[in-house]
């Protein structure tokens, strides 16, 4: 059973674009976990330009569902986690002034940083993730750090997809394939939407968790938040 994790930013962005206080993050959130969703992630960036270290802490204590929290693990974003201990923290390699993740780690050459960052979370009773590439040996590299599960940057596949599904999937389903044998949990994200994700999440049928945001926000505009929650639940088989 594949779990599906709500990115909330594009809520916040909405709400920012204002000053105000309209839409109600936590509000939204609680509705999506109304709705059916498995988790909802969070990923703040150093500027706040959308989801803020505040929401994050206003919201962990109202969430019954999974708690992701994504981001650079900068100082601060470390301090946060702690603090909060999301179910889930899902580091990714973005610098400070990325628009959005476009490349997962090099895990070989950050191995002790990535190792030791997953030992304090693991330490603090948070599943630990690892943003990578769709690379076996990027994937045995993961595994290595000690981490729970690894998150596959599923952008590649999403490109390919209408052109040669099955071309697209394959070093996905292979990069997961290592992942299973080596003992990690496999989470998937980036550009996974209502056209491409039931082949995916079919050929990946392991695949413990996808965390989609901007395509389900944009899908929400047309078929309304609680429609879409279960037309993307419907894609992972639920």
């Amino acid at each position: 059973m594949t779990n599906l994790s709500v990115n909330i930013n594009k809520i916040a962005t909405l709400r920012n674009a204002r000053g105000e206080n309209r839409p109600d993050v936590e509000a939204v959130a609680l509705d999506i976990e109304g709705f059916g969703a498995d988790g909802i992630t969070v990923h703040p960036r150093p500027d706040e330009r959308h989801i803020r270290r505040s929401d994050v802490y206003k919201l962990r204590p109202l969430l019954r569902c999974e708690f992701n929290i994504e981001g650079y693990p900068s100082p601060e974003f470390v301090d946060l986690v702690l603090k909060t201990r999301p179910t889930q923290v899902t580091l990714v390699p973005d610098a400070a002034d990325a628009l959005t993740s476009s490349a997962g780690w090099d895990v070989a050459a950050n191995a002790e940083f990535l190792a030791s960052l997953v030992e304090r979370f693991k330490d603090a009773g948070v599943r630990t993730s690892i943003f990578v590439n769709a690379d076996v040996d990027v994937v045995a590299a993961a595994a290595a750090t000690g981490a729970d599960r690894i998150e596959l940057y599923t952008k590649p596949y999403a490109d390919a997809y209408a052109s040669d599904p099955e071309a697209a999937v394959a070093p996905f389903v292979e990069a997961a394939l290592k992942a299973k044998k080596l003992g990690l949990g496999v989470n998937a994200g980036h550009d996974l939407n209502l056209e491409n994700l039931r082949f995916f999440s079919e050929r990946i049928p392991f695949l413990s968790e996808v965390s989609i945001g901007h395509a389900l926000i944009c899908d929400a505009l047309y078929l309304g938040l609680e429609e879409t929650v279960k037309r993307y639940k419907a894609a992972l088989g639920r």
